[in-house]
């Protein structure tokens, strides 16, 4: 139904086409019609060379816009990789930078390693020195001037620093008197003398010894009159005479130079001190130094006749701190300052020991 409808309008339309064809028909007469079919055939090769460029034209530039997306693709897949090339670049340059100072710190740790390099080799070459010394060392131990050829050495010395010391105990022995008075007793100075000894040490019982059969008596040195007895001061000078003179001999056996020298003169003998007797006043510690050196030794008599008792009480205190340096160096303490027998008795025991040799 909808068909035959169609049908009749198309008819109508096609009849209104050829009613206006007719109406715009040109005629043509017979004379012009070759030449209009001329032109109609040269119209119409125009226009069939017109379809064939247009064709032409249509695929060079349907050719044409394949290239330009082609190029365009190509394009964005550049600024693509020139992205990705510039991130590369900034990852690149940050590796440079840290390469740099990694670099850096190569070079450093470098120098370090030389330094501590050459420090190692000083280090080994100092202690291959140190080995061939110890080696060296060890030889010589060994050898016939080694530790055991020195300590038998040693113990021929101190048998021999014994063997002299004995004949001095024989020279002078200090023996035990028993039931001696009192009075023999070496009491304790006047506080006149520069002791530096504690009041509080223990006394010991001296006045019982005596060296060579002479007593040492305490009274003619703080106590000197007129009816001092004469006798008993020259038997105390006489002893303290002996006494120094065992004491220069062990001295010099030892090989142990006094602190407080003696001058050898029998009953008649002096001790010097260094020590200035006056404090210097001046503060310049140079000038304080260059006095004691030059400072001539002051001589303190170990008698009584004709000196003064103080005096005389202070070189026994001197001789008795000889009799303690003597005692410091083997190793002993020292019994006071008042015990000069007692000093030297242990002076003498202790070297005459058989540990002494061991020692």
């Amino acid at each position: 139904m909808g068909s035959n409808k169609k049908m009749p309008n198309s008819l109508a339309e096609e009849e209104k086409g050829t009613n206006n064809d007719r109406e715009n028909a040109k005629v043509i007469e017979w004379e012009d019609y070759e030449h209009e079919l001329a032109r109609l055939c040269s119209l119409t090769s125009a226009l069939d060379d017109a379809k064939q460029k247009k064709l032409e034209l249509q695929e060079k530039l349907q050719s044409l816009i394949q290239v330009e997306a082609e190029s365009l693709n190509r394009s964005n897949e550049l600024d693509g990789m020139c992205e990705k090339l510039e991130s590369r670049k900034l990852v690149m340059g940050n590796m440079s930078m840290h390469s740099k100072v990694a670099e850096e710190k190569v070079k450093k740790q470098e120098e370090q390693l030389s330094s501590e390099i050459r420090s190692l080799l000083v280090a080994g070459t100092a202690l291959s020195v140190a080995s061939k010394r110890l080696q060296d060392g060890n030889g010589s131990l060994a050898g016939e001037r080694g530790y055991f050829h020195l300590k038998t050495l040693q113990k021929l010395l101190r048998v021999r620093q014994q063997y002299m010391v004995s004949q001095v105990s024989s020279l002078y022995p200090v023996k035990l008197v028993v039931g001696h008075s009192r009075e023999q007793e070496m009491e304790s100075f006047t506080s006149s003398i520069r002791s530096g000894v504690t009041a509080g040490s223990k006394p010991l019982d001296q006045g019982c010894l005596t060296i060579a059969g002479l007593h040492l008596t305490v009274i003619p040195f703080t106590k000197m009159s007129f009816f001092t007895d004469k006798k008993e001061v020259q038997r105390s000078s006489t002893a303290l005479g002996y006494v120094a003179h065992a004491l220069a001999l062990i001295a010099s056996y030892l090989q142990v130079p006094l602190r407080y020298p003696l001058r050898l003169g029998g009953s008649r003998s002096y001790i010097r001190d260094y020590a200035p007797s006056i404090e210097p006043v001046s503060s310049d510690s140079t000038s304080n130094s260059l006095a004691l050196t030059n400072a001539k030794p002051v001589e303190f008599p170990l008698f009584l006749e004709g000196q003064d008792s103080t005096r005389a009480a202070y070189a026994v205190f001197l001789l008795n701190k000889d009799l303690e340096q003597l005692l410091n160096y083997i190793g002993v303490k020292s019994l006071g300052p008042r015990h000069v027998l007692a000093n030297l008795k242990e002076l003498l025991k202790t070297i005459l020991s058989p540990e002494y040799i061991d020692t």
